[in-house]
């Protein structure tokens, strides 16, 4: 019987493919031909292949691709793109790369520099920046739809604003805020804006850890998850105690059933 339902299954997937081809075929130069999706989350090049240290968190629609490096209780965030092609890309310990963030690199520039990307310890890249062939130092940030551009240097326990544009070479000095487009000193930091930078690196590399646990959930823990949080929508909290039982938290089994009083 298997044998049979695999042979059917066979012929209608190959009638299937047949006849898309000759819908093709019809249409000519205005058919499109769908192609297997090659997204891999760490992807070689040229011999290079992403190093990761432990206690990392890598999104599964992310993509880090050649001579790229993780450091430890760091993250790669939802649809961020990493790409080390001709050039190295080096991340240091605690730091988070948020979601649709670009990273990438450069050979050299016009004086024949090598350009790798080197962003350091606890820091922060926000959501939708690109970081191109610069560095980014410790303790800093980088905030949301920023753009740095080669040969920044964005200096040991700085701020660039949201949506600001560093022109290539610029360096953001230790301890200042720099915005805008072209990016200029805003102003100094202050301490309780110091303290956010660091803070903001604790918290992203806690959060990371959650999303690392939730995402290597096997397909029956979801469903029992999803299963437990039905009942408890279902249930009042008080049945159970009232009835003198326990359940499983996670397969709402009963475990334990008090004595009769």
């Amino acid at each position: 019987m298997a044998a049979l339902v695999k042979s059917l299954g066979t012929a209608i997937r190959t009638a299937g493919q047949a006849i898309d081809s000759m819908g093709a075929a019809m249409q000519g130069k205005y058919a499109y031909r769908e192609t297997l999706s090659k997204h891999k989350t760490l992807q070689p090049f040229n011999s290079k292949k992403p190093q990761l240290a432990e206690d990392i968190f890598v999104a599964p629609n992310s993509s880090m691709i050649g001579d790229v490096s993780l450091g430890k209780s760091s993250s790669v965030w939802y649809g961020a793109v990493l790409r080390g092609d001709v050039n190295s890309i080096k991340i240091g310990e605690n730091s988070n790369i948020q979601d649709n963030c670009i990273v990438h690199v450069a050979k050299h520039n016009a004086q024949d520099r090598a350009l790798p990307t080197i962003i350091g310890n606890n820091v922060t890249i926000g959501h939708s920046a690109t970081i191109h062939a610069c560095t980014v130092e410790d303790n800093s940030l980088v905030g949301m739809k920023a753009t740095l551009l080669d040969g920044v240097t964005v200096q040991k326990g700085s701020m660039v604003a949201a949506g600001s544009l560093v022109p290539p070479n610029t360096t953001v000095p230790t301890g200042e805020i720099w915005a805008g487009n072209p990016a200029r000193k805003l102003r100094e930091l202050d301490a309780e804006e110091a303290e956010f930078i660091l803070q903001s690196a604790v918290n992203y590399s806690a959060l990371a850890r959650i999303h690392a646990a939730e995402n290597a959930k096997t397909h029956e823990e979801i469903e029992a998850e999803k299963d437990a949080r039905e009942d408890r929508l279902q249930r009042d909290p008080d049945y159970d105690s009232h009835l003198g039982i326990e359940r499983d938290p996670i397969t709402r089994e009963i475990t334990h059933v008090a004595a009769s009083t």
